[in-house]
């Protein structure tokens, strides 16, 4: 039986998502998620063979989940499912540890290759994203694109409040959200504006957005 957990804060996805591959036999979806951070508690309670991660969830996004999941569980293979198909974010998705990249766009008909690529440990990437790859390799991009400076030098817990302040939430939110003290919650923050040299929660916004570690 191959044992899935499907991650998307969009339950009619999901259920579309859950028919598909519950038509496959000896597939089951074990488990759903409708953010990053319960993806993350499913995936080491659950432990399931393949993880579909929506890359823009709230709280925790794809890839944050994506490197906790592996850091956890390191037999999950991940596979991002997403509607973006930048060359910079395809490689960061990839330093992750995820195997497979499938756009939103083609799901419908590379869904289940997808998932039986990556259930054999194998990479998956969707026709215009391999296109992607390869355009920037022949290019000469061989590394991933610089990222901002002091970005590098952010933790995991880190971008977590990143996100969270980007996405609306008050220190005191996110100290309860993270069983933190509001005290630990603003020396983070502290943390954060210093390491990227900003001045403003605006200014720590734009970066999110522009680093993709949350949706505009």
């Amino acid at each position: 039986m191959l044992r899935i957990l499907l991650a998307d804060d969009h339950e009619i996805v999901r259920r579309g998502l859950k028919e598909l591959l519950e038509e496959q036999a000896g597939w089951t979806v074990c488990a759903e998620a409708a953010n990053g951070r319960e993806a993350v508690e499913l995936a080491v309670q659950s432990r399931p063979h393949v993880a579909i991660l929506d890359f823009s969830m709230p709280e925790l996004n794809g890839l944050e989940a994506t490197r906790r999941i592996r850091q956890a569980v390191p037999s999950i293979e991940v596979l991002i499912f997403t509607m973006h198909e930048s060359e910079e974010l395809i490689r960061e998705v990839l330093s992750t540890g995820a195997r497979g990249y499938l756009l939103k766009s083609d799901a419908t008909r590379q869904l289940i290759p997808a998932v039986e690529s990556v259930s054999r440990h194998m990479p998956y990437f969707s026709g215009r994203v391999s296109a992607v790859v390869l355009d920037g390799f022949l290019k000469g991009r061989g590394s991933a694109e610089p990222v901002a400076l002091g970005a590098e030098r952010l933790t995991s817990r880190e971008r977590e409040i990143i996100q969270l302040l980007a996405e609306g939430n008050s220190n005191k939110a996110i100290a309860t959200r993270l069983n933190l003290s509001v005290k630990t919650v603003e020396t983070h923050r502290a943390a954060i504006m210093r390491k990227l040299d900003l001045n403003s929660l605006a200014d720590l916004i734009r970066f999110a957005i522009r680093n993709h570690i949350a949706e505009p």
